[in-house]
């Protein structure tokens, strides 16, 4: 509440296209949750340099006028075309060695293009420092970049949010169900026998028939007393990292040059060896009216004016490399071995879809399929036995 109105904001799950999140948008349509356009557009601001840009049209990407006359950033749009242009191919070769850096480097892409777009984008995307990102299988990237229709100009899919963010599908959700949830109940402790599954949590012991570990890949290691090795190679190579995330009004985060605010803004410090950081402007995102902007900055709270900060969230987001890539095909297994099952994001390119369609095909392993007619949960119904998720 701000100045004497309420606003709905959602700092957590953003953004969504019914192209590319089939099952999400389905699961909205079957709750009757209504989602609405928003934009995808894409800034960066150099500490360094002083450029600013903001990818949406051609007179937002040239509001710093000089930048019609500058080689290097004439460079950078070259680059980004040609990236365009010939970036797929790696799909076609089944490459997952080659990293994103050892790519660029090999086919002379500037540094304009790699530092002051593709990195800041990709930063954005996943919540990485660009060293990680450096260290991104090639393919990987270039497949999600293709998959979400981002390798081409113009004729991209319409993003969409929320109405009223995620808490509206997450009420719909548990008017719906009819399983029997624990909120506040935190298990600590997991143990797999030939006859069932032993959890240990808030409420004590438990046994069940089956397990779904429906959290992140190192928490579900985590919580297994008894893990095989295959979990501790697949699972254990499949890391997560932290990102500070806090909600505010400071205007300051954001470019300089309002024409240069966008809904995915990328800031990058005067240290070209400090991380890329960014900031989401919610106004942009959500169609939120206000007098001041409400944002969403990752890492980088030092420079957040403390007296509009309204709110200190920690997220943790998955780190992907050649070797939990590789993890990625090795689901099958573990997924279902000793009466255990596996459901996160971290199978997929870490997003809610991915780990919307890896709940789905353990439910189908269960024998349920969905869609359904209704939006119960009925593991339990059609098989008789008892899932702990």
């Amino acid at each position: 509440e701000r100045a004497g109105r309420s606003y709905r904001i959602d700092s957590g799950f953003i953004v969504h296209n019914p192209a590319h999140y089939p099952l999400l948008t389905q699961m909205f349509a079957q709750l009757g949750v209504a989602s609405q356009p928003t934009t995808m557009s894409f800034s960066v601001h150099s500490e360094a340099s002083g450029l600013e840009y903001n990818a949406a049209t051609l007179d937002t990407l040239f509001c710093q006028r000089r930048n019609l006359l500058s080689p290097r950033f004439l460079g950078m749009v070259r680059d980004l075309a040609r990236f365009y242009r010939e970036a797929p191919a790696l799909l076609r070769q089944h490459d997952d060695m080659t990293s994103l850096g050892d790519y660029l480097q090999r086919h002379n892409y500037g540094a304009a293009f790699r530092d002051e777009h593709l990195i800041p984008m990709a930063s954005a995307l996943w919540s990485s420092p660009a060293t990680q990102i450096l260290q991104f299988p090639a393919r990987y990237l270039v497949q999600f970049m293709a998959n979400h229709q981002m390798m081409q100009i113009s004729d991209r899919p319409q993003w969409c949010v929320v109405q009223g963010g995620s808490s509206s599908y997450v009420a719909a959700l548990r008017a719906h169900w009819s399983v029997r949830e624990r909120l506040s109940c935190p298990v600590s402790c997991i143990r797999r026998h030939h006859d069932g599954v032993e959890v240990d949590s808030a409420a004590g012991t438990e046994r069940f028939d089956q397990i779904l570990l429906a959290c992140h890949s190192d928490q579900a290691l985590a919580l297994l007393a008894d893990a095989s090795e295959r979990e501790h190679a697949i699972l254990g190579v499949i890391g997560y990292q932290a990102n500070e995330t806090v909600l505010h009004t400071d205007a300051s985060l954001l470019p300089r040059r309002r024409k240069a605010w966008a809904a995915w803004n990328a800031w990058l410090p005067q240290d070209p060896e400090a991380a890329c950081t960014v900031s989401y402007c919610l106004n942009l995102l959500q169609s939120i009216d206000s007098p001041e902007p409400f944002v969403v900055t990752l890492n980088r709270s030092d420079a957040i004016d403390p007296d509009k900060v309204l709110a200190r969230m920690r997220y943790h987001h998955p780190v992907y490399t050649h070797a939990s890539v590789r993890a990625q095909t090795r689901k099958a297994e573990i997924q279902g071995a000793r009466r255990t099952w596996f459901a996160g994001a971290y199978w997929g390119w870490g997003f809610h879809e991915d780990g919307m369609r890896s709940a789905v095909e353990v439910a189908a392993a269960l024998g349920v399929h969905w869609p359904l007619g209704s939006t119960q949960s009925p593991v339990v119904e059609e098989r008789g036995q008892e899932l702990a998720a």
